[in-house]
């Protein structure tokens, strides 16, 4: 991928709340907090660990969008994407080469009911796309956006494209553990 496209990640962010609802359906409470083995996240962990990492950057995404409009930081696209942008999505998007720890504050509690994390995850991804909305008409490509590296920052636009790459890294990885489930 080498342009923003705000029309793009509206659709990615829809494929990925239908994927999370048929991820977690008909899940018993243990099947959606059992792990493959002690070092393995489970479903649970999954999607708690996206809700906390789409969170953070939410709040980075709402501030830099009001100064942008303050600014009049605008634009037609579609947008090109930095250099870091494209270097983040490649480390991001799966399937994935080299895991890395979540940063400890990412890292999620065990042991949640899907009933918690699951609503929590798809008013996540409306509020993403409402903020997408927001963004129409900014320029998404000189719009930067802080990350959990506070040295590194994303376009705009590479953000919106990062935390859906994100967020498809963590689906396969619980998907991966939904198929794993032993037999109850």
């Amino acid at each position: 991928m080498s342009v923003a496209n705000l029309d793009q990640y509206h659709h990615d962010y829809l494929a990925i709340k239908d994927d999370a609802v048929k991820l977690t359906a008909g899940l018993t409470y243990a099947q959606f907090n059992w792990r493959p083995s002690p070092k393995e996240w489970c479903i649970e962990e999954c999607l708690a660990h996206l809700v906390l990492a789409g969170n953070f950057m939410l709040q980075q995404i709402e501030p830099a969008v009001e100064a942008a409009k303050a600014r009049g930081l605008t634009g037609a696209g579609p947008f090109k994407l930095s250099g870091f942008d494209k270097f983040a999505l490649k480390h991001t998007e799966p399937p994935i080469a080299r895991k890395a720890p979540a940063p400890k504050r990412f890292r999620p509690l065990h042991d949640q009911p899907a009933t918690a994390i699951v609503p929590s995850f798809l008013h996540l991804q409306d509020q993403l796309m409402l903020w997408m909305e927001r963004s129409a008409g900014i320029n998404l490509a000189r719009v930067k956006v802080k990350t959990p590296l506070p040295v590194l920052k994303l376009t705009l636009g590479g953000a919106f494209a990062q935390i859906a790459a994100h967020e498809r890294r963590h689906l396969a990885q619980a998907w991966r553990v939904r198929k794993a489930l032993p037999n109850t």
